[in-house]
């Protein structure tokens, strides 16, 4: 196939899914890592589809979900010290301890909704006069682009750009999901746009280590379907393997001119994930030698301890213990208009996916 609208044939659709109610004997519980595989699955109606031995569970693959409180905290505390804070829009809403980025932009902090880190850079290049701070959140998908806007920076001497890094990485959070004595993941889809930067050598160890399939897949109907097929079909035979149903786009090595623009920037560390605690070597974190660059170090930022609203069960979410209509305060205490945890404000969250394409937003 060369074109999307045919990872979107309803033909070929309710051929793997014949395929695969035909091929399931026993329960088997797939966790999809993505939160774009996660929309695709709920807004497509994959789910209801699916024959009842298939359970699917939604992983912690949103990174605005995943980013820790403290980091909210202190975007927030930047903004009200006159720094100008930008942003993927996602973020704004992303309630951190007591305040988000909106209620900082409410009351006349300078925070700018971006869709690129590179548009930052050039807001930099504009007011000298001013600090400029990109809130540098997501997986391996979107850290060429953070770096690249540091390198930028620092070849037009600017110094009053930096970033604030929350990276996460998603082999390492797999990891953590295995070990957690609650998990009951029999195999995992990867997230094909990450596989595309970084490759797919980073899965095998998983694979071999805790005898568990994973299938690389992209996020079109067709492409999860298969997905799940490949995943199922392993399962049934009694096989652990690591496949790549997305080969049209990753390569075994990923793209290593990518990987070098992350590397010349970021280096591996320890990194705190929302309702996941602290991941051992789950994160970037800026180079001490690109400190000037790094809002954690080049700013004084003073914030209290943390504290997670206790209403929020976002952690148990997106560790795929419980499902958005598990929650008591899902689409009543919490819409996305007030949310009480990320997953009910990103565009790859849960709980956001539940509720724009489960009837509930129309209903209002």
């Amino acid at each position: 196939m060369k074109f999307l609208s045919e990872y979107r044939d309803a033909e070929v659709v309710n051929q793997y899914i014949e395929a695969i109610h035909g091929l399931v004997t026993r329960p088997w519980s797939i966790m999809e890592v993505c939160g774009g595989q996660t929309h695709s699955l709920v807004k497509n109606g994959i789910l209801q589809l699916l024959p009842k031995e298939i359970n699917m569970i939604h992983g912690p693959g949103c990174p605005v979900c995943v980013t820790p409180v403290d980091i909210i905290d202190k975007a927030v505390w930047l903004a009200d010290q006159g720094v100008v804070i930008c942003s993927f829009g996602d973020m704004l809403r992303v309630p951190g301890s007591k305040d988000s980025l909106l209620d900082a932009k409410a009351r006349g902090a300078d925070v700018r909704i971006l869709y690129s880190p590179l548009e930052a850079v050039q807001i930099a290049a504009k007011h000298p006069e001013r600090q400029v701070v990109f809130f540098a959140v997501g997986f391996e998908t979107t850290a060429p682009a953070n770096a690249l806007s540091v390198l930028m920076a620092q070849k037009q001497g600017l110094a009053n750009y930096s970033i604030l890094a929350s990276h996460v990485l998603v082999p390492p959070a797999i990891e953590a999901i295995m070990n957690d004595p609650e998990s009951r993941v029999d195999a995992f889809l990867a997230a094909g746009h990450v596989c595309t930067i970084m490759g797919i050598y980073e899965y095998y160890p998983l694979v071999e280590k805790h005898r568990v399939p994973i299938v690389v897949t992209g996020f079109e109907p067709v492409d999860l379907l298969q997905g799940i097929y490949m995943t199922a079909r392993q399962l049934e035979e009694g096989r652990a393997e690591l496949e790549n149903q997305y080969a049209r786009m990753v390569r075994e090595e990923g793209n290593p001119a990518a990987q070098d623009t992350i590397y010349q920037v970021f280096e591996v560390a320890d990194r705190l994930w929302r309702g996941m605690e602290m991941i051992p070597m789950s994160g970037y974190k800026v180079k001490a030698s690109l400190a000037d660059y790094d809002a954690e170090r080049k700013f004084d930022i003073q914030v209290s301890k943390p504290v997670e609203n206790p209403e929020c069960m976002a952690g148990e979410i997106m560790k795929g213990i419980k499902k958005p209509f598990d929650c008591p305060n899902f689409g009543n205490k919490c819409k996305p208009e007030n949310p009480l945890g990320a997953p009910m404000v990103s565009s790859e969250g849960a709980c956001a996916a539940y509720y724009h394409f489960s009837g509930m937003a129309l209903q209002e």
